[in-house]
């Protein structure tokens, strides 16, 4: 099979599907732009070529493959229904669907509040929310906007867009002072917003109100892009220095869950997880 994460053969396993399934994968890998032939199928899925032509037809019947060219030099592609029904899939999941399981675990895992948010014209806006189960609670402003450069949400937002829009954002609303904590310089605020992206979370250390934390993470959809970010909040009382950086790894894991969900592919070269710690004092600045 070409697909290494394929789960175990359940008890309704149909060999049929899971082969075309395979192929699908076969042809969907970036190295096969140029297609594949019959034979490469073949070897590519550990099936025969009579097996792999019959199942190739059948898909191109259905517009889920494409060929081109003849005999010995044809080529099999994956097919434009997979576009249209791309597209419907990605209209039938919802963000906050995806997410809520995920918050409240991360609320359950964490001991804090947790959070998801969505841009809007620079901003964070929250559209989900699981608090905590205890007397004193705190304001997470649900359905509001949150300035961009001094919540843990604002900041995970602006560090997933371009450097350019980001710069455009913090040029149109400014950089206000909420406490003695938060950024007001430009020049530092890029510069802490690269810092995010390199280890993948943003840390919020009292900078939009006094004695609370804020860790959030960007969450992207199928085309890379952006959709949203979650959230953990809770009181500072003292919290350690390294507490942080296992916080923010947490907070950072669950956004990549649900971006896996909606369908986002992580980069296997992607190392923020190795270059959080030697970053996590320069997030937290």
């Amino acid at each position: 099979m070409t697909n290494s994460a394929a789960p175990e053969e359940p008890k309704y396993w149909v060999k049929s599907v899971a082969r075309a399934a395979d192929i699908l994968e076969a042809l969907a890998a970036p190295s096969q732009g140029n297609g594949l032939s019959v034979t490469e199928v073949g070897q590519v899925c550990s099936i025969s070529k009579s097996a792999a032509f019959g199942m190739l037809q059948t898909l191109r019947a259905y517009g889920l493959v494409s060929d081109d060219g003849e005999g010995m030099n044809r080529r099999y592609r994956l097919g434009m229904s997979l576009a249209r029904l791309g597209d419907r899939a990605r209209s039938q999941v919802s963000l906050r669907g995806v997410a809520h399981p995920v918050l409240r675990e991360l609320t359950r895992n964490t001991g804090m509040a947790s959070r998801l948010a969505v841009p809007e014209d620079g901003h964070a806006v929250v559209v989900d929310q699981v608090e905590l189960d205890q007397r004193v609670r705190l304001d997470l402003r649900m359905g509001q906007r949150e300035l961009p450069h001094c919540t843990g949400l604002g900041k995970a937002l602006l560090s997933a867009v371009p450097p350019g829009e980001a710069a455009s954002i913090i040029e149109r609303f400014g950089l206000p002072r909420r406490t003695s904590r938060t950024i007001t310089d430009p020049a530092t605020f890029l510069s802490h917003l690269r810092d995010i992206a390199r280890v993948g979370y943003a840390l919020d250390d009292e900078e939009d109100a006094e004695g609370i934390i804020c860790i959030g993470a960007p969450v992207f959809d199928d085309r890379s892009v952006c959709a949203g970010a979650v959230s953990i909040t809770g009181l500072k009382l003292g919290l350690p220095a390294w507490r942080y950086q296992e916080l923010g790894g947490q907070v950072r894991d669950s956004a990549r869950r649900i971006s896996v969900s909606l369908g986002w592919v992580d980069d296997p070269e992607d190392d923020t997880s190795d270059t959080a710690a030697s970053h996590s004092d320069e997030i937290g600045s």
